[in-house]
């Protein structure tokens, strides 16, 4: 593992720092004002006194991206002078979901794609492939509820099926509809929700009408090992996994043919009760942290925490920092 990992896991930083500069410099580009010292974009947060008498509580979901996103978040509203807590790692949307409606969170992230076909009864194909059209659609369905989202990150995340290199070749397939005549001798694995959701095995069931050996719910962090130790043939992925591109001689995913799994992009939910007690430094600082945020950042961050082993927060941190928005 250390010698050719290794090598992987620097060219994979490597790129994805040129990528981070590229995206630094391209936002410096925009604001001949942004002389601030700042590290990278020149956006500084900065404290308003205003703030310090609103607490808030940054949630999330119990996976390592969402756990990166609350922290950044969370990190971002500190920095803007707010007295702000976490409570990261709540478990499936619905879980999160109810945190915030019963008053337990102020707020947290949530994918468009997420909102719209699990909480909102879209079917996967009627989720718009625009990332703000797919937005407007889903803020204007939480608005319904006394609810409030703000802007799309620039990065989009599915779900996605995924199996060994190994596996793949075996069995001669590139995408999900390959299945079809092999799926009911094949073990598929996927978080316990996945049994209710329409972009996870409903839909592998109903769109593409694949029967499984048999589905094993297990959690987020476990899709990977699951894998490399034979319990499963196929897992449940995210196509923002760190793994896909630090080691993508060892997976793959299947090819969405019939777009079952909706791209989406993570949008902050909160209710208009914060909004209306947090001001407008609470939607100016979760949209500008996440500004640097596409799919080569993201899978970076994901993979500082997965494959080398960091703290979210530190990771988070890190982020905050070298795109310029703490110091």
């Amino acid at each position: 593992m250390l010698s050719s990992d290794s090598r992987i896991r620097a060219l994979f930083a490597l790129l994805a720092a040129a990528v981070l500069a590229i995206g630094v410099a391209a936002c410096g580009d925009d604001d001949d004002s942004g002389d601030d010292g700042g590290g990278g974009s020149g956006s500084l947060i900065e404290k308003n006194d205003a703030n310090s008498g609103v607490s808030l509580t940054v949630g999330s979901k119990n996976f390592t991206e969402q756990i990166i996103l609350g922290e950044i978040y969370a990190q971002g509203l500190e920095a803007a002078g707010y007295n702000v807590k976490t409570d990261l790692s709540l478990g499936s949307e619905q879980v999160a979901l109810d945190a915030l409606k019963a008053g337990e969170i102020s707020g947290y992230p949530e994918y468009t794609g997420t909102a719209l076909t699990s909480f909102f009864g879209a079917a996967p194909e009627d989720v718009p492939g625009d990332p703000e059209e797919a937005a407007d659609q889903a803020a204007a369905e939480f608005e319904k509820e006394g609810l409030v989202s703000f802007a799309p990150a620039p990065f989009s995340s599915a779900n996605a099926v995924g199996l060994t290199k190994a596996k793949a070749d075996e069995l001669g397939v590139t995408t999900v509809s390959d299945l079809e005549g092999v799926s009911q001798d094949l073990t598929l694995f996927g978080s316990p929700e996945c049994r209710q959701r329409v972009d996870c095995l409903v839909g592998l069931q109903d769109g593409y009408g694949l029967q499984f050996k048999q589905f094993t719910p297990v959690d987020i962090e476990q899709r990977y090992p699951v894998l490399d130790d034979g319990q499963a043939d196929l897992s449940i992925l995210f196509t923002t996994d760190a793994q896909l591109a630090a080691q993508a001689d060892q997976y793959v995913i299947l090819e969405d043919d019939q777009g079952i799994f909706p791209s989406s992009n993570p949008v902050f939910v909160t209710d208009q009760k914060t909004v209306d007690e947090a001001g407008e430094d609470l939607q100016a600082t979760i949209e500008t942290v996440q500004e640097g945020l596409d799919v080569a950042i993201m899978q970076e961050l994901d993979a500082r925490v997965d494959i080398d082993r960091e703290d979210p927060a530190a990771v988070a941190t890190q982020y905050l920092q070298e795109e310029g928005y703490i110091e």
